[in-house]
């Protein structure tokens, strides 16, 4: 199945490697072994040499990397994160994250360079930026330094996530 090229989006293969360039940023990919890519038109066509299991699964793969490429730097890609707690907060200090999660010390993050971080009434925080897998991978980062728990549902959780609670010990 072709990746479908929207306006202003230009990619470019050289051997093994894809060059997506768009209004969001530039992103390129090591193509693995035994696939290929072509620019046809207006869609990236991408194809495998063999029909055995691996190199299916290399060509499905690939597809979705390029087409998430494309996406990315067209419109971006975002998640959401919120903090629960009482004195739990966070703020961006130029690129770094600056969390207080009921820790003895503050937590400081650093942020990748293509990510941006938005903090909004120092609970939520807004991750956006044109690599799928690094967005995921911030947002992964900053909850686990404080995942959600089942009693109290205090931490750091995703704005759609939903905690089962459980009920606390009782005296008898």
């Amino acid at each position: 199945m072709p990746v479908a090229l929207p306006p202003k989006v230009k990619v470019e293969v050289k051997g093994q490697k894809v060059f997506v360039e768009g209004p969001k940023g530039k992103l390129d990919f090591q193509l693995p072994r035994r696939t290929s890519a072509k620019v046809d038109g207006g869609n990236v066509v991408v194809s495998r040499d063999g029909e055995d299991s691996e190199a299916k699964a290399l060509h499905g793969t690939t597809r979705s990397i390029i087409n998430n490429m494309v996406k990315g730097v067209s419109e971006g890609f975002v998640k959401k994160l919120e903090i629960q707690g009482v004195g739990f907060k966070a703020a961006v200090q130029g690129k770094v994250v600056n969390m207080a999660l009921g820790y003895s010390h503050p937590i400081n993050y650093t942020i990748p360079e293509t990510v941006s971080v938005k903090v909004e009434e120092n609970t939520k925080l807004t991750i956006e930026g044109p690599n799928k897998e690094l967005v995921g991978k911030v947002a992964a980062e900053l909850r686990a330094y404080y995942p959600p728990e089942p009693y109290k549902g205090k931490g750091v959780r995703y704005t759609d996530e939903h905690v089962v609670r459980k009920e606390g010990k009782t005296v008898q």
